[in-house]
């Protein structure tokens, strides 16, 4: 029934302020209203519906894409959000989220505008900056090419500086060299950051960014000497297949020299290479700040997908029915509450861990402009372990990265440790708590699935960067013995001989509802297992053998090195005021539950490094449960509070309402199968069959 809220019931059982709730998940007063706004805005406009998608043909959808990114643009103008001011660019930024759907303009913005601001020289930005922000151009970042990705050393693509032009030569000399997967390319870009090998009088200065004009202004064909497409489909029903990822390749295209971005590296007239007075660090303040915007990405992600659960979970029913009575609710059944109340656990976790960077890269930002350098590699390596869900990592980081000259691998955030890959299978773990009906492109599971599949691939494998993140770990351990303190996100390994000898003291379940007892837990585990490995990479004669043979071994040791990082931000966060009736409390046992379930999920680490004894880990499993019955009554209320419109969850199963099977049976009805009662082919091939006048072939 239209107009009745089917999860009144639920929403009546709540003990805790939503309302305040909304505002700790925005982040702040300011942060909510002004997404509360721009979500309002958006799922109220009809240009902006996407409930048909998924039905769309490639070319279809592509052109529905244009539509939509062109009236957002119209919106914002009509709203004038347009220029560099950082509330502007906010708000901006919020309506094109809210809108949902992959555009060129998310390359455009999220990666051409912040390289040129972060490599580009003043004049550079002077010069392109105002083109950017008013979309006289539209830009792409091609980094990753059809043979190289996530190793930006091995890139193919050349610049070769010729001084008697004074120009640049853009070329591929192979086809691997083809730039490949730059969303915003195919079809759309004008212009792109370009990264390939600096070349200057026969000599290689490593990978730079080079802007590059690929497409007529005029009648936008691509220009001389350049071949551009699309690569074509991607995986699922609309999902990412609303990105014109591309293809370039340059046939020695001719650029002026100051289209190299000279922050850091200069070339001069004569073609001397000469590092500018600029030091090289800043450039991180902008990969920082893309950085942690993919972490709320991801947050957002898993809270989507759990809040769809959450909701269809209250709403079906399944068994129990006695003397014809209702059947029980499918959210009260433990099975049901043990695998999805640590998923809304972590969306918190993740969405903390989040705000917590956003802090960090303001005070970096502050120091930088200060020549204050002294946080900078807490501050990259608290984001090292993103690389795998951004392509906002510089070609300059990348050498930068390899190098050795900067401490950057500590990874306080790689507490990713393969976050995408978590929040994939988290995603696909609600499309499982939805039954059958999470299989349907209605449920808005699957596509949400397709869409963060990419973040998988993006900027290389996640082993190789926990394997980097277990780098600097070792350097750290290998370190103590010298006096000199680690600090940052490695602070407790400067405790070392005391987690060593610690024995968790917990004798009842309520115990672990201590946050220094969870804390301790989980830094004795991560630096048990730094030390074993170090142990170990000691017996090797050359460390490069033991790194090989003990991979996967410093890969269990970043992963705990990493988990403990988001179970101690999560407890930071609850050390702050929040105000709220009863809104602490739920955090709280948020949590908990994300704790102790890591804690169940990885018992192997804790019992093997002697951090807890089995009864203990037995009283873990009790308090867990018991968690779950405290979250029970309040899953909705917590869901809730992520504020999302029925627009931008695109979901049938997860509708505000709990209204599912009237429209989910309204939504089938729409399907271009239903348009004709006999469908095309019956005649021409079902018929014959069912009349048996199929001719027989001979052999």
């Amino acid at each position: 029934m239209e107009g009745v809220d089917h999860l009144a019931h639920e929403r009546n059982k709540t003990e805790f302020d939503v309302d305040a709730m909304k505002i700790v998940w925005a982040g702040s007063r300011h942060a909510f209203e002004l997404s509360d706004r721009m979500a309002r805005l958006v799922a109220s406009d009809p240009a902006f519906r996407k409930d048909d998608r998924t039905r769309l043909g490639r070319k279809e959808l592509f052109k529905n894409t244009l539509r939509k990114a062109a009236h957002a643009w119209k919106r914002i103008l009509e709203l004038r959000l347009t220029g560099p001011c950082v509330i502007t660019e906010e708000e901006a930024g919020q309506l094109r989220n809210f809108v949902d759907e992959p555009s060129f303009t998310d390359l455009h913005w999220g990666m051409f505008v912040p390289a040129i601001k972060g490599q580009g020289t003043d004049e550079q930005q002077r010069k392109w900056l105002p083109l950017a922000y008013k979309m006289q151009i539209i830009g792409c970042y091609a980094q990753t090419e059809l043979g190289h990705g996530s190793n930006v050393q091995g890139l193919e693509t050349t610049a070769t500086f010729d001084p008697e032009t004074d120009e640049f030569v853009i070329n591929s000399p192979t086809l691997t060299s083809s730039k490949w997967w730059p969303g915003g390319l195919g079809k759309i870009s004008t212009h792109a950051i370009v990264y390939a090998r600096l070349i200057t009088s026969g000599q290689e200065h490593g990978v730079h960014g080079f802007i590059v004009q690929i497409r007529s202004l005029d009648d936008h064909m691509p220009l001389p000497g350049i071949t551009i497409g699309d690569i074509g489909m991607k995986l699922g029903n609309g999902a990412y297949n609303t990105m014109d990822n591309g293809v370039l390749k340059f046939d020695h295209i001719r650029i002026p020299r100051n289209q190299m971005l000279m922050r850091v590296l200069q070339v001069t007239r004569e073609g001397k290479c000469v590092q500018s007075n600029v030091p090289r660090q800043l450039i991180y303040g902008t990969m920082v700040f893309v950085r942690q915007t993919i972490v709320a990405d991801a947050s957002t992600a898993l809270s989507r997908a759990v809040c769809i659960a959450t909701r269809y979970s209250a709403v079906r029913r399944q068994f129990g029915s006695q003397d014809g009575g209702m059947e029980t609710q499918v959210i009260d059944y433990k099975t049901q509450q043990s695998r999805l109340f640590p998923l809304l656990a972590s969306a918190y976790a993740f969405r903390f861990v989040g705000e917590w960077l956003k802090w960090l890269y303001t005070d970096v930002t502050q120091r930088l402009q200060a020549n204050d350098f002294s946080t900078l590699p807490e501050a990259h390596a608290c984001t090292a372990g993103l690389k795998s869900l951004t392509t906002a990592a510089t070609a300059v980081e990348q050498r930068i990265s390899y190098d050795g000259n900067l401490p950057i691998l500590s990874c306080a955030l790689s507490y990713a440790l393969g976050l995408d890959y978590f929040i994939l299978d988290a995603i696909e773990e609600c499309r499982k708590l939805c039954g059958g009906h999470g299989y349907l492109c209605a449920s808005g599971l699957p596509e949400l699935f397709a869409v963060y599949v990419p973040a998988c691939t993006y900027e290389g494998d996640n082993v190789v960067l926990l394997l980097q993140v277990a780098r600097f770990l070792m350097k750290t351990v290998s370190q103590l013995g010298s006096g000199k303190k680690p600090v940052g996100t490695t602070a407790y390994l400067g405790r070392v001989q005391d987690l060593l000898q610690c024995c968790c003291d917990v004798q009842r379940a309520e115990d672990w509802l201590k946050p220094s007892v969870v804390l301790e837990a989980f830094e004795a585990r991560s630096a048990r297992m730094c030390v074993a490995c170090a142990q170990n990479l000691s017996k090797f004669e050359k460390p490069e053998d033991g790194f090989a043979e003990l991979s996967a071994d410093l890969v269990e040791a970043a992963v705990a090195h990493c988990q403990l990082i988001v179970v101690s931000k999560f407890i930071e966060k609850l050390q702050q005021d929040i105000p709220g009736k009863g809104v602490k409390q739920q955090l709280q046992n948020l949590c908990y539950i994300y704790a102790l379930n890591l804690l169940h999920k990885y018992l192997g680490d804790f019992l093997s490094t002697g951090c807890i004894t089995p009864k203990q880990a037995s009283l873990a499993n009790d308090q867990l449960r018991s968690m779950y019955s405290q979250i029970r009554p309040n899953a909705i209320a917590l869901v809730d509070a992520f504020n999302y419109t029925d627009h931008y969850l695109g979901s049938v199963l997860g509708r505000s309402d709990g209204n599912v099977y009237p429209k989910l049976y309204e939504e089938a009805w729409k399907d271009p199968l239903n348009d004709s009662v006999v469908p095309d082919g019956y005649h021409e091939y079902v018929h014959p069959m069912l009349k048996q006048q199929l001719r027989n072939a001979r052999l």
